[in-house]
């Protein structure tokens, strides 16, 4: 489907909007001691997605923190076990868990 007029692919976030949403998962990150970062990835994460619209269909971030949660626990021992060699697939794993949870709604 083409669009006739308009940009069919753009992102709609805003600059502040993205300052604020970055300042507030650090200080979450921080003052939980690392223990709430999954819920400052799944935060931004979903802000980034939830703005973005290609080919005229927007997209949407349907992950939870408490869904990255687990998986973040099940990959931090996989890679105590394995000494840190874990560690490298880890942000491979993150993006299949992101791409897993993200979806066009229209």
């Amino acid at each position: 489907m083409e669009m006739k007029y308009g940009r069919n692919s753009f992102f709609d976030g805003g600059l502040l909007a993205y300052i604020g949403w970055s300042i507030l998962g650090f200080l979450v990150t921080f003052f939980t001691l690392g223990i709430c970062y999954p819920w400052s990835i799944t935060m931004l994460y979903g802000w980034r997605i939830n703005h973005t619209v290609i080919d005229g269909h927007r997209m949407q971030f349907t992950g939870s923190a408490v869904g990255l949660f687990g998986n973040w626990i099940k990959w931090l021992l996989l890679s105590i076990i394995t000494l840190g060699i874990y560690s490298f697939w880890v942000r491979i794993k993150l993006n299949d868990w992101k791409a897993k949870n993200t979806r066009f709604i229209n």
